[in-house]
């Protein structure tokens, strides 16, 4: 099954590509990609500032003048750099992906902090409203970035479809021992 797995990889890559720039406009490139860059970025905020939180694995907390530098001030860089592009920046730099990456992974940081804005106070941690809060953008990140990529999607079922039973059968191939049985 792993032939057939990694055949199928650069085929998929091949029709995502493709159905990217054949479905989309370039507005809708932008806003998928601003999802996608959301979505990734919120999840690793996430899943970072858990590690910190517990002390495990390679990342800290980042002090200037014995100050904690929140994340949302990255976000807000993020942000007024993308501000910046699409009110002085020529077409072709304002329809560049890293700035709808941008855009998604700036807002996100911004987001993930929106308790420490609006109360102007660190609550970060508290646990009221910490899990229905990261409940609620995730699932909005995703829904977003599922209905960004629908046509993305609809395109490529026929692909996915082949790749699939194309799996499941050499799966079926397999004998006890493991080695997938060539059909050539």
């Amino acid at each position: 099954m792993t032939g057939a797995v990694t055949g199928a990889v650069p085929r998929l890559t091949r029709g995502v590509r493709s159905s990217f720039h054949e479905e989309l406009d370039p507005g809708q490139r932008s806003a998928l990609l601003s999802w996608l860059a959301f979505t990734a970025t919120f999840a690793a905020t996430r899943g970072i500032t858990y590690t910190i939180r517990a002390g495990k694995g390679p990342f800290r907390n980042l002090s200037a003048g014995g100050e904690h530098l929140h994340h949302y001030l990255w976000g807000i860089g993020m942000l007024t750099g993308v501000g910046a592009v699409a009110v002085r920046g020529e077409d072709v730099h304002r329809r560049h992906p890293a700035v709808a990456l941008s855009y998604g992974a700036g807002l996100a940081l911004i987001v993930d902090e929106f308790a420490l804005l609006l109360d102007l106070k660190d609550v970060y941690w508290a646990k009221q409203g910490r899990i229905s809060i990261d409940l609620g953008v995730g699932v909005s990140a995703v829904a977003g970035s599922y209905f960004a990529a629908r046509p993305v999607l609809r395109a490529t079922r026929p692909l996915l479809r082949s790749v699939w039973h194309e799996c499941v059968r050499a799966a079926s191939r397999r004998d006890v021992t493991g080695p997938v049985k060539s059909t050539r």
